[in-house]
């Protein structure tokens, strides 16, 4: 099995999704609009910076899932996924995506964002396998908790390796498409390392090792 890895936010998708969920509710008035998307900007803001505490970041953005049924979320997400993440599904990243594929390769979505979130989206590209951050459910809805640990940063190797452990494969010539210097831990593991439309840190570490950069933003 050769695996092609992909961070989804800013790389197969040329937008935030989480941010953009946060935009969403704003936009619906089902949040504090004011106070939502002042403390939304200002955890975008620590993420590319490097500094996002990922456990207070993802209390905060799973208060909207916990206070609403799954049935509510999943009407909500659909409209989500028409009017923000559709027009975000570039044809450049459904082409990388079906160029794997014509190869054999397993594809997986490995992201930062929660799995309510990203799910349906990795779907759409028509991709099978997903590690993304995992909200805690009990009696039926979400929690601001989290279930297990988070793939964020390190945590995206440490959830990786498990999988391939429980799979019985390697990440023998395997490739990883990625924004963030966030990523620099899961970058450095594989074979191929593809920065995509690169943040500045990780561009300038793709330019010294000489790691390919590419954009999949559509002209």
């Amino acid at each position: 099995m050769t695996l092609a890895l992909f961070d989804l936010d800013n790389t197969l998708l040329s937008d935030d999704s989480d941010y953009q969920w946060g935009q969403f509710m704003v936009s619906k008035g089902l949040v504090d609009s004011e106070e939502y998307a002042k403390r939304n900007e200002a955890f975008y803001q620590d993420y590319q910076n490097g500094t996002l505490d990922i456990n207070e970041y993802c209390a905060f953005s799973f208060s909207s899932l916990a206070c609403r049924s799954m049935e509510e979320l999943a009407v909500l997400h659909d409209e989500f996924m028409r009017d923000y993440i559709a027009p975000k599904m570039s044809s450049k990243s459904k082409a990388l995506i079906a160029q794997h594929q014509a190869m054999g390769h397993t594809l997986m979505v490995i992201t930062a964002t929660n799995s309510f979130v990203t799910r349906p989206i990795v779907t759409a590209f028509g991709i099978d396998n997903l590690i993304a951050i995992e909200p805690k459910i009990e009696n039926g809805r979400y929690t601001t908790e989290i279930d297990g640990v988070p793939s964020f940063k390190e945590g995206k190797v440490i959830r990786l390796d498990a999988w391939l452990a429980e799979n019985g494969e390697t990440l023998e010539d395997s490739y990883f498409y990625s924004d963030s210097h966030n990523d620099l831990p899961l970058l450095e593991r594989v074979t191929h390392a593809i920065a995509v439309d690169p943040d500045p840190k990780l561009e300038a570490v793709a330019r010294e090792r000489k790691w390919d950069i590419i954009s999949l933003i559509d002209d």
